[in-house]
């Protein structure tokens, strides 16, 4: 499968890194406004295919998407100092508004699948402005939040986090919702898998583990200035589904259709992620309190959205 990655700083090129060792595209087109940050990339990445997959990567222009299945949107403008959340917004949907039509250009069925912050406004952004199914504009949304809380779970419980089946749902963001109500392990709900392994999931834990996903990103970006292994891992799991048809269930931000109260807003649900990118959105069953937190957190984003012009 063909995949490309437009914009190649920490995001794109960690994404570009994690396909290539797990073997999720077999070509790899990597874009940036900065052609030699792009060559560099590319070339220090195909160094690593003889320990790896057989990928063949390259730094090319939008000319080259032609044949291409998926393009990761890694792209967009930092913050300024002093400047708002909406007005950085703003500047990004400028770069949205060049960028999107060059893709689709050469590209016209790809899937578009977004990875710049704030993803769940940008997300949105770009399927109002590529005019496509919103099937096909896939936001990574909260899958490194759940990865998060997989891995922190798995660590408190001493099981390997694959063995963890817990979701984060809503904004990748403040707003987002830990799901612990369905959280589960072997089909056992996690609360009870805890007792039965001697290490219950008291307050104290589970507001460490809260904590721990919520706040990852403002330690990591404290300790190093920027997220991007996660992610990048994310990235090429989310590639890999859409190369193989997978049709698994991940948690990535999408524009919401036929789901009463999240109709028409872009957040992460459980979604079934195939070769045509999201196939299908999941009522999640939540508690009470879940359900309100869910309903502000995407009250916030629609919020965020209905406040742009473009």
């Amino acid at each position: 499968m063909k995949a490309a990655i437009v914009g190649c700083g920490f995001v794109g090129s960690s994404a570009a890194y994690a396909m290539t060792l797990e073997g999720s595209a077999s070509e790899i087109v990597l874009i940036d406004l900065n052609k030699k940050l792009a060559q560099a990339q590319a070339e220090d990445i195909l160094h690593a295919t003889p320990f790896a997959t057989p990928t063949r990567i390259m730094a090319g222009d939008y000319s080259d998407l032609e044949g291409t299945n998926v393009v990761v949107l890694a792209c967009g403008v930092g913050q300024r100092p002093g400047e708002s959340r909406l007005e950085l917004l703003g500047r990004n949907v400028k770069v949205f508004q060049d960028v999107t039509p060059k893709v689709l250009k050469h590209a016209p069925e790809a899937v578009l699948l977004v990875a710049s912050n704030p993803v769940d406004a940008i997300t949105e952004i770009v399927t109002k402005i590529s005019g496509l199914p919103p099937g096909r504009v896939v936001g990574s949304g909260t899958i490194l939040d759940t990865a998060r809380f997989r891995a922190l779970l798995g660590e408190h419980l001493g099981v390997a986090p694959r063995s963890v089946h817990a979701y984060v749902l809503g904004e990748h963001g403040d707003s987002e919702v830990l799901v612990w109500s369905s959280a589960k392990l072997g089909g056992i709900p996690v609360l009870d898998f805890a007792e039965q392994m001697g290490k219950p999931i008291t307050a104290e834990v589970r507001s460490r583990i809260d904590d721990g996903v919520r706040r990852a990103a403002y330690r990591i970006i404290e300790g190093k200035g920027a997220t991007y292994y996660g992610i990048g891992a994310g990235l090429s799991r989310i590639v890999g589904a859409i190369r193989d048809d997978e049709r698994v269930v991940l948690t990535v931000s999408n524009r919401t259709m036929g789901i009463k109260d999240f109709e028409g807003v872009t957040l992460s649900l459980p979604r079934v992620v195939g070769a045509k990118g999201v196939m299908a959105s999941l009522e999640p069953i939540l508690s009470k309190e879940e359900l309100v937190t869910l309903q502000k957190s995407a009250q916030i984003l629609k919020d965020t959205t209905r406040e742009l012009t473009y």
